[in-house]
């Protein structure tokens, strides 16, 4: 089934939904899509091939579903290595990166050498909101996850991607298409550009919001979280 797709105007505002009349808190949100991150990295990445993940998380919601996909991920016995240079001073921020240190989960300012030890990468830097200029640090760390032969997650959409246009013609993120896709609530409109391996993750859409909205809510299979959706020739 091909699935509607979702604009950055109409995923902000339905996030704004969310926790308005919605009555969802912003902390219920982040948790719920970093369950269904950890759960696709549990699908990509069984225990048996590898535990190492290394989780690459931005400065904003996006870089907090990956922490929140961490603390999962340790739980299910990977052992994750967090890169987070650009820490928000929010509440919200701190108490999720104290939940991790409680757990010894590591962080590092060394993202070359945290990469060559890892057997996943969590693409958690850049989400829906991301528009204009890649800034340092991200640079230098996107071009590595573009040339790295090692599977990439990326979170609800390649980091340097548009959500609108796609990947980009120029730039580091120029030629970045990661392994695995997971779109958060809904896919956006770059996935016509993607590729690789494609999860819906977020299950927590009702059936009004969705069809105010547009959407299609896909079929989830028992406990999980998460729903692969085909990509066929690149095209939803």
């Amino acid at each position: 089934m091909a699935l509607r797709t979702l604009s950055a105007k109409s995923a902000a505002a339905l996030d704004q939904e969310l926790m308005s009349t919605g009555a969802f808190s912003i902390d219920q949100l982040m948790e719920l899509a970093g369950l269904s991150v950890s759960q696709a990295v549990f699908k990509l990445q069984p225990l048996s091939k590898g535990k190492r993940i290394l989780v690459a998380c931005g400065p904003g919601n996006n870089g907090g579903d990956g922490l929140v996909a961490a603390r999962h991920l340790f739980h299910y016995g990977y052992q994750p290595t967090i890169y987070y240079p650009k820490q928000s001073k929010n509440d919200l921020y701190q108490r999720l990166k104290k939940q991790l240190q409680d757990l010894k989960v590591p962080f590092t300012d060394d993202f070359p050498s945290a990469l060559k030890s890892a057997d996943h990468i969590v693409d958690a830097i850049f989400g829906f909101s991301f528009s204009g200029e890649v800034r340092e640090p991200f640079p230098s760390v996107i071009e590595a996850l573009r040339d790295t032969k090692i599977p990439v997650l990326a979170v609800d959409a390649p980091s340097s991607w548009n959500i609108e246009d796609g990947p980009p013609s120029e730039g580091p993120g120029k030629g970045f298409m990661p392994e695995a896709l997971i779109s958060l609530t809904a896919p956006k409109p770059l996935v016509k550009w993607f590729k690789g391996r494609h999860f819906l993750g977020g299950r927590f859409l009702g059936p009004e919001v969705a069809e105010k909205y547009g959407l299609d809510v896909p079929k989830y299979e028992g406990l999980d979280q998460v729903v692969e959706v085909p990509v066929e020739g690149g095209k939803l």
